[in-house]
Order: structure tokens, then C-alpha cells, then sequence
């Protein structure tokens, strides 16, 4: 390869800071302060525990953690050990961390101790040669090996910062999409380098972000942002849970300048009896559903800057912003509140957005014509885990379909109107109806049921089902509801179950979702992303 191409890796990132920043602080947990010296040796160590494990280059690591530094840790040190990261949701059912570990071939699943109700129940199904446990907050770790044990394997020996190949797969990120069935979705070393780089564009990270972790660290591997603030030389300010009180003590005890979430995030920072006027300014990078119009005035009164985003698992987290324009400063509240909710143009190491029609077609810039957003560059995944049908549908006509509808305004700022597939975004996180109808339909008194979301005041919305019972079906929404938790992650399942005598349905049979859906949100707005 030419002396002046270099394969590009997140690995390169941390080799320079570790260098650059040794003695900076690059993470805080509960009272510990972590310099990016201490941080390079932890992964390296990490690195070489794995390869004694047994772990072999292209091998697939679990980890199923909470916003702890071996998460973040991990980040690094299962790459450098040639391994790719399967970061899995902290929400998850048993069941479910057992279908993605199997269809990942994971080798080795790390789990924090606090989630053993999630591994235990299913040790035997999750296909994993060892199971590690990590006891950050000091819950008693099952029998098996400790994470202690597992570093005792390692060594301090250098391994290089560098790959051979740069579309390797660094990371599979599992969604579970419109499908139900979960996707496995690649991103490759080239792909997280640019994204994190592009981040730090977006948000502003240098070496004095401090970066509070708000945003779930299995989540698009956090957008991408273990990466970023090591690449700026910040400081990395870990939090197993997300609660407003202790969201404050820590950006008041350490300086906070960033960090990423939901609105859900934006609306406990704003609502806690703790908020108060920001003296050194707070930005939050905020994707899923815009914010409403008076958390997001609530916030900017605070002294809070609000970056809009929009993205997908498939492409890396972000892939737009609603990149603000200097020509907005003198807007007024409600208007630049407006402009706000868009999801905007293509970020920095993205191709430009495009709305497309059914012929492919880039669609008018009038603000009106609806089509289906596409997307292509750098910040598109590699392709579905073992599914290359999936992969083909995915990007047929040579970009990627993000299944979302929405229209293009004539300053090439785009804006979603609907989800193609009736996916309920709540609290930031997907959840596919299908999925949910499958759960709900397996009981035996339940004929017919059609999912769809609601407006929820604290999470955007979240999952109601209308259930038709079969003639004689005994049940009502508590034993539905206790029916579905046991097959689904919380998060997943309905609050409200309603009991109809039938569906709505078009003249072909289908079920008229749309009718059920404008019952509920019938004088509000639904605006997703």
C-alpha cells in the first residue's frame, strides 16, 4: 500500500490521544478518574486478555453493560484484539440476548452483574464459549468467570494501533427494524472513523468537552461517540442510569458541556427539581422525536444550545442535522422552534440526503411531495449480519432505503412526515409492531391485534394494542400484559391493551392501522424521526 494511504480505525484515535493527553483525565465513574494513558492500558490489557481467551481475529464479543468504562473500554480493546464489538441492549428480555448472541456467533459474552436476570435464565441457549461478569456496582457476580480473572490473563504488551483492512466490521449493531426479527447491523473501521470525526464537527468536541452519557452506550455504539471524544482529547463522564438529579450533580460537579439523547433526556433535564440556569452553557445533540416547542424554549432559557439529528442504526446514528444557519438568530421562539424539527441536510462525512419516488426519482423541493428518504456515503453500513437477501433489499437501485417517508423544502432541508413500516419510536428506541402483535397474538384467547403508537407525555409515545378476542377468549389487559412481558423487553409492551369486537379493515382484508392511529392522536401533532 502507498506510503501516504493509511487504513483508517477508531484504534488510531486513542494511540494519538493516549500520546497527546496522557495525562489529561479521559474518563470518570463513581469517584474514579481515568487519565488516557491508564485508558490506552486498560485496552491493551483488555486486548491481549481476549486473544488469551481464545478470541481470533473476525471472532464476535458481547457485551451487555450499562455507561461503565468496560463498555467503553470495550470499545477499543475488542478491536485491537482483531474481535468485533456486539454491544446488546441493556433492555432486552432473556430470551432476546440469547436469539443475538446465537445469530452472532459470539464467542464471549460480558455482562455487568446488575443484568444477570438477563443472561441467567438462558445460560444454556446463548451459544458462548465463556461468560464474563463485571461487577461495576458491586452486585455479587453469579459462578463464572470475573472480569478480574479475565484481565489476570492479559498482558501490558503493545499491540499495534492499526488494521490491514479499513472496511473490516468493527461493530454489529442489532435492531429489530420493521421486521421483528433482529438485524445485525455491520459498521466498519472506516465508517466509525469518519462518523466519529464527523461528530466533532457536528457538535463541536475538543479537548475541553466534558461528555456526560446520557445516550445508551450499546445504542449505534453511542453514536459513534466513544470514538469522538477520544479523538477531541475530552473527558468521558460514564452513568449506569439515567435520573434528572443525578444528571445535574454531574454537570455541575464536572463542568459538563455536552451530551446526547432523546427528548425524553431533554425533558428530565428541564422538569428535575434541580435544573438551573447553565453559567458555562450546555449542548445536546437530540435525535427520535423532535422536541415539543416549550421543552425546547425551556432549554435554550436555561442556556442550553439544541443540535437536531436524525439516523438510523444503518447508518452509524446521525446522518443529518438540522444545521442551523446564521440567517435564523434573529427568529423568534416559536418559529426558530419550527425550523428546529426538521431533520435537515447530510452531515459533514455523509452524502447529500435525497427524498426519492417509487421510480427512484429525486422528488420536488416544494416541502410538499412525498418519497422515501435514501441515503449513501461513508456513514452507511457495511450490510446486515448473515443476511445478504436482507442486505440486497436494503440497498437495491445502489443506495440505502431508510423506509422513512418524509418531503424535501426548497433549502434542501428535509423533513419526515411518517414511518413506511409503522415502527413506534419511544424514548429513542425502535420498536417494531409486528414484533409486539406476534407477542400479544401467541396468547391462545387472542383472534386478531394491531399495534400502533400513542402519544406518551414523558416517552413520544409508546405501543397500544387492539385486541379481538376469539369467541369464548378469556382475558383481560392484565393477563395480556403479563402474557407479553414474559416474551418481550419492557420497553416493548403495550401499556394499554383495548378490547374491540373488530379490527378496521379495507375492502381487501388489510387492517386500517392509520384509522386507529388518528383516534388517538386526534387533535395533536405526531412528528417523528
Amino acid at each position: 500500500m502507498p506510503v501516504h494511504i493509511t487504513p483508517l480505525t477508531p484504534l488510531a484515535l486513542l494511540e494519538r490521544s493516549a500520546s497527546v493527553f496522557a495525562e489529561a483525565t479521559a474518563v470518570v465513574h463513581d469517584g474514579e478518574r481515568i487519565t488516557y494513558r491508564e485508558l490506552a492500558r486498560r485496552v491493551t490489557r483488555t486486548a491481549q486478555a481476549l486473544r488469551a481467551s481464545g478470541i481470533a481475529p473476525g471472532d464476535r464479543v458481547a457485551y451487555l453493560c450499562p455507561n461503565t468504562p468496560a463498555l467503553l473500554v470495550a470499545h477499543f480493546a475488542v478491536p485491537l484484539a482483531g474481535a468485533v464489538l456486539v454491544a446488546l441492549n441493556t433492555r432486552l428480555a432473556a430470551a432476546e440476548v440469547a436469539a443475538i448472541c446465537r445469530h452472532s456467533g459470539a464467542r464471549m459474552l460480558v455482562a455487568d452483574t446488575a443484568l444477570a436476570g438477563s443472561v441467567t435464565p438462558v445460560l444454556g441457549q446463548l451459544g458462548v464459549g465463556e461468560v464474563v461478569w463485571d461487577d461495576d456496582d458491586g452486585t455479587p457476580a453469579p459462578p463464572g468467570t470475573t472480569h478480574a480473572a479475565l484481565l489476570a490473563r492479559g498482558s501490558d504488551e503493545p499491540l499495534p494501533w492499526a488494521v490491514d483492512d479499513e472496511d473490516a466490521t468493527i461493530a454489529i449493531n442489532y435492531t429489530s427494524g420493521t421486521t421483528g426479527s433482529p438485524k445485525g447491523v455491520m459498521y466498519t473501521h472506516r465508517g466509525a472513523y469518519l462518523n466519529a470525526l464527523g461528530e466533532n464537527i457536528t457538535a463541536g468536541h475538543d479537548m475541553r468537552t466534558v461528555y456526560l452519557w446520557t445516550l445508551p452506550m450499546f445504542h449505534c455504539n453511542g453514536w459513534c461517540h466513544p470514538w469522538a471524544i477520544v479523538a477531541a482529547g475530552g473527558r468521558q463522564v460514564c452513568m449506569r442510569a439515567v435520573r434528572g438529579e443525578e444528571m445535574w450533580r454531574l454537570i455541575d460537579e464536572e463542568g459538563v458541556t455536552h451530551l446526547n439523547g432523546a427528548p425524553m433526556v431533554l425533558s428530565l433535564l428541564v422538569n428535575s427539581e434541580c435544573a438551573h440556569p447553565l453559567d458555562g452553557g450546555l449542548t445536546v445533540m437530540t435525535a427520535a422525536a423532535p422536541p415539543n416547542p416549550s421543552t425546547l424554549a425551556e432549554a435554550e432559557a436555561l442556556g442550553a444550545r439544541i443540535i437536531h439529528v436524525y439516523g438510523l442504526t444503518e447508518t452509524y446514528g446521525p446522518h443529518t442535522v438540522c444545521q442551523w444557519q446564521t440567517a435564523w438568530d434573529g427568529e423568534q421562539p416559536a418559529d426558530r422552534a419550527r425550523l428546529l424539527s426538521r431533520q435537515g441536510v447530510a452531515m459533514v462525512m455523509a452524502d447529500p440526503i435525497r427524498v426519492v419516488g417509487p421510480d427512484g426519482a429525486d422528488v420536488p423541493w416544494d416541502g410538499a411531495t412525498v418519497g422515501e428518504i435514501v441515503m449513501s456515503g461513508n456513514n452507511v453500513m457495511k450490510g446486515y449480519f448473515d443476511d445478504p437477501a436482507g442486505t440486497e433489499a436494503a440497498f437495491r437501485g445502489g443506495v440505502f432505503h431508510s423506509g422513512d417517508l418524509g418531503v424535501q423544502h426548497p433549502d434542501g432541508y428535509i423533513e419526515l412526515r411518517d414511518r413506511a413500516k409503522d415502527v413506534v419510536i419511544s424514548g429513542g428506541e425502535n420498536i417494531s409492531t409486528i414484533e409486539v402483535e406476534q407477542a400479544v397474538g401467541s396468547h391462545p384467547a387472542v383472534l386478531e391485534v394491531a399495534v400502533v403508537g400513542v402519544p406518551d407525555d414523558r416517552w413520544g409515545e409508546r405501543p397500544k394494542a387492539f385486541v379481538v378476542l376469539r369467541p369464548g377468549g378469556d382475558a383481560d389487559a392484565a393477563a395480556l400484559g403479563a402474557h407479553v412481558r414474559e416474551r418481550l423487553a419492557g420497553y416493548k409492551c403495550p401499556d394499554v391493551f383495548e378490547i374491540l369486537a373488530e379490527l378496521p379493515r379495507t375492502s381487501t382484508g388489510k387492517i386500517r392501522k392509520f384509522e386507529l392511529r388518528e383516534r388517538e392522536w386526534a387533535g395533536r401533532e405526531r412528528r417523528i424521526n
